[in-house]
């Protein structure tokens, strides 16, 4: 095993890891499917629904929070399967977990330009062509292209420049949902949960509907492994580095219970339904309701857009952090692990990923739904091997230095394992809800046959070289390693919020 002191800068605070993964978690989604998670579950039933996902994603963080300071190195799920599986199983891990990043900032490239179409009816202009019933226009096209190239840029400029982009559109995505929220509980009524508070006549029917949100809600929490990715440009001590990772988790549980519940008690079933056949975006019109203007349904918009964005720039930070650590490691072309000169960033899979988002609006927006499926079952895939990984190495190194330690660690692995593990049968399963379509197989097939040939001539070409761990040499005493002197204040808040939510957490697990 070679070592080596890191390369790269490190730049992030507390603040810019928590912005990175609750970001990530926060897309689109909680936008234009909350009147589908109501339906499924009813609103206290579909809320409850995302608390439980989110206990499933609470046993794959921790395991993810221990390994993270065990080894703060770029790469995060590279790592921690390297040092427990090899490199045979950390090549599948890492490019399952790259096929989920790039997958999903591909289809952020499409959903960006569809969202304006709600702003401005008029916006699609100079029809091109149209795939898998998709119409494609100039203008649509032209969008997705730029905004693709600009957010390549940014990342290509430094992850600071990036965290700097994801706390200002975090703070508008978060901005909204509690406009949302505040006005909910004024302007709302509970006698609007009547006959939607759960979906079922008794309690089997309802645990049924709410399991049926539940098993949905963990790819919604896609994005908080974005951490340890980056885990060489963290500015903080190690063991605050699990704590943040789980923080960002509890978060996003709580901001998609409040929004369905906001939602709830604003608007009725008869309402939802109407929203739902309508514009189809159930949470912009329940802002609009609450308060009776449609000028704020915009707002929710606006705020589901940088929700976009802050996805799709968190995956690119991730995808070029584990391409990055892939080369390093002789498993995929050295030139991969080019860093820019000035800004320290991986430049060249930075510019793979970024010429992919490109390209792929040119495939459509339903190609990429396919896509992106596909890469929700490699980051599922990627849970399960770190839960397994995390159980390995807890009897095989049990003298590791683990900064952040899980006291009840048998259980929370095995139960993190269980968890990942039944995410990827539900996508294995035919008639599960979840299971992948011809489609979307042939998307990971195609990803997997990439793989192999990768692994075949990078094998042969590096020969020992390949699979090769490059461990980090850590010259720096605690000291160093603490937030500079001006996120001082700022940590602190973060600190105590940590201390209180720990408190309970972990007596839970």
């Amino acid at each position: 095993m070679d070592k080596k002191q890191s390369e790269f800068d490190k730049v992030f605070s507390a603040w810019d890891i928590l912005v990175i993964a609750f970001g990530a978690m926060i897309g689109w989604g909680w936008v234009v499917s909350s009147g589908s998670w109501i339906g499924k579950g009813g609103v206290l039933g579909a809320a409850l629904g995302f608390v439980l996902g989110g206990i499933m994603i609470f046993f794959v963080g921790l395991t993810y929070a221990e390994l993270t300071a065990a080894m703060p190195q770029c790469g995060g799920e590279h790592v921690f399967s390297h040092r427990a599986m090899g490199p045979t199983g950390s090549f599948i891990c890492t490019w399952a977990i790259i096929l989920g990043y790039v997958s999903v900032a591909c289809f952020e490239a499409c959903a960006f330009p569809t969202i304006l179409t709600y702003l401005f009816p008029g916006f699609l202009k100079g029809y091109l062509y149209t795939v898998a019933g998709f119409d494609i226009y100039a203008s649509w096209l032209a969008v997705a292209i730029i905004l693709a190239f600009i957010i390549m840029l940014i990342n290509i400029m430094g992850a600071k420049t990036a965290a700097v982009l994801q706390t200002i559109l975090t703070l508008i995505i978060g901005g909204s949902g509690i406009l949302l929220i505040v006005a909910s509980v004024f302007n709302g009524t509970v006698d609007n949960l009547n006959g939607q508070m759960f979906v079922g006549t008794g309690g089997g029917s309802v645990l049924k509907s709410m399991l049926s949100v539940a098993v949905m809600t963990p790819f919604y929490f896609i994005g908080f492994d974005v951490i340890p990715q980056a885990a060489e440009e963290i500015n903080v001590p190690l063991k605050k580095i699990g704590k943040m990772l789980i923080l960002s988790v509890v978060m996003a549980v709580v901001f998609y219970a409040l929004v369905i519940v906001a939602v709830g008690l604003v608007m009725n079933s008869d309402a939802i339904l109407a929203s739902e056949s309508g514009t189809g975006l159930v949470t912009a019109d329940a802002m609009a309701a609450a308060f009776h203007t449609p000028v704020m349904a915009k707002v929710i918009i606006v705020g589901g857009m940088c929700g976009i964005v802050t996805s799709w720039n968190s995956f690119m930070i991730g995808g070029s952090r584990a391409m990055y650590s892939m080369a390093e490691s002789y498993m995929i072309p050295k030139t991969f692990a080019k860093l820019h000169p000035k800004y320290k960033s991986p430049i060249n899979s930075l510019i793979l990923i970024g010429a992919l988002t490109m390209l792929a609006p040119l495939a459509g927006r339903k190609m990429l739904v396919w896509i992106s499926d596909a890469g929700n079952f490699g980051c599922c895939l990627a849970y399960c091997m770190v839960s397994i990984s995390f159980l390995i190495l807890r009897k095989k190194e049990p003298e590791m230095d683990r900064p952040y330690k899980v006291a009840p660690w048998k259980f929370v692995g095995t139960m993190a394992v269980l968890m990942s593990g039944f995410m990827v049968a539900m996508y294995l399963i035919p008639g599960s809800g979840c299971s992948l379509v011809a489609q979307e197989w042939l998307a990971v097939g195609s990803w997997s046959l990439l793989g192999v040939v990768f692994y075949v001539i990078c094998k042969r070409k590096y020969k020992e070289e390949f699979g090769m761990l490059v461990e980090l040499i850590s010259d720096e005493d605690a000291a160093s390693l603490m937030p500079e002197a001006d996120d001082e204040e700022l940590d602190s808040v973060i600190d105590a919020a940590i201390e209180r939510v720990f408190a309970r957490l972990e007596q839970v697990a």
